[in-house]
């Protein structure tokens, strides 16, 4: 599988991957993000993930859109932690008080360095960068890659390792927006989702973690059948209100390696979207911008315009033990892998 190169803006370069069946995947070393993914249909190429068309437009509207995220995902209250009894403080976002996956200016905005590897049967992107000690306030220096993979299965995975010189926190995830309609005009009112969870971690008003986790049976967050995602829109329950519908992780239920964790479906395309991991948790993000979703490349999103499936540790594992650790330490090797398989009966 070929893979091919351009200049993508501010320094950085597009690779695009395409497999057998007409897969087509583009990536960038800005942000080491995923910029499109399209399905062939009977109309032609149908791109299913939200981003921009350079650069400059990440930089410019949003710059979470498809990244890589870290060192931290999700939310550290008030923006502190200790590791072996030592307190660190980061520097908190001046509205909310808190710590939003890393900090200003962190993965999401940096120029990794890129390796490719084609083979027969997948075709891969190295991306890899080095945080030094200190970096918005992190101890250790942290050494991360992040490797996409094509291949021939119509699978996109995300596979993730890291190192560190002294003990840190790490809790990646990539921050992918879906919408299988493949127009960010259409809500995502419609598609069908699937969550192999029990639970899900409650938030309070600024989203951060409270530290309970509470179960879905009786409430919009049960997903254990698949059910369309307009069920968390139509509701008066609390949590849901909270947010607009989703901002939410749900601990996944440990089942079979082979069964999906979750699987996003759209039935008017006839695409869907399986993801497996080795992650704990999902936080689904229903895409609540209002009115000020930002013009995505084919056109202006709307309220509710994407969806997120970000795999990681729950957030709030800084604050609460119950939902997991996220410390990484000198003698360990981070490692996780995410797989998101495509499936297509796509008549578009």
């Amino acid at each position: 599988m070929k893979i091919q190169q351009k200049a993508f803006g501010k320094g950085s370069t597009l690779y695009t991957l395409q497999n057998k069946n007409g897969l087509v995947l583009e990536v960038t070393n800005f942000g080491a993000r995923i910029v499109r993914l399209s399905v062939p249909t009977t109309k032609g190429q149908k791109n299913i993930v939200l981003g921009f068309d350079s650069a400059e437009e990440y930089a410019e509207k949003d710059l979470y859109f498809g990244a890589t995220i870290g060192r931290v995902a999700g939310r550290i209250k008030k923006g502190t932690f200790s590791i072996d009894e030592q307190e660190y403080q980061l520097e908190v976002d001046p509205i909310y008080g808190n710590v939003l996956h890393g900090g200003a200016s962190s993965f999401e905005e940096r120029l990794w360095s890129a390796r490719v590897v084609a083979e027969e049967k997948s075709s891969s992107v190295i991306f890899t960068y080095v945080s030094p000690a200190g970096e918005n306030g992190f101890p250790g220096r942290l050494t991360v890659s992040v490797q996409y993979t094509l291949n021939a299965l119509n699978e996109w995975s995300v596979a993730y390792s890291a190192v560190t010189d002294q003990p840190t926190l790490f809790n990646p995830t990539n921050h992918v927006y879906f919408n299988l309609s493949g127009d960010a005009a259409t809500s995502i009112a419609e598609h069908e989702l699937f969550i192999d969870a029990d639970h899900f971690a409650v938030v309070a008003e600024d989203t951060t973690a409270t530290g309970e986790i509470r179960s879905v049976s009786g409430t919009p967050f049960d997903f254990r059948r698949s059910q369309k995602i307009k069920q968390v829109f139509e509701t008066s329950y609390q949590q849901n209100l909270l947010v607009d519908g989703l901002d939410h992780p749900f601990l996944f239920n440990k089942t079979r390696k082979d069964r999906p964790n979750a699987i996003l479906s759209y039935p008017e395309t006839g695409i869907s979207v399986e993801l497996y991991t080795d992650q704990p948790a999902v936080v689904i993000f229903t895409g609540q911008f209002g009115s000020a979703g930002p013009v995505v490349s084919g056109g202006k999103m709307i309220n509710h315009g994407g969806i997120t499936l970000e795999t990681q540790v729950s957030p709030g594992a800084v604050e609460f033990d119950e939902l997991g650790s996220i410390i990484l330490r000198p003698e360990e090797v981070f490692k996780s892998k995410t797989i998101y398989k495509i499936c297509m009966n796509a008549d578009g």
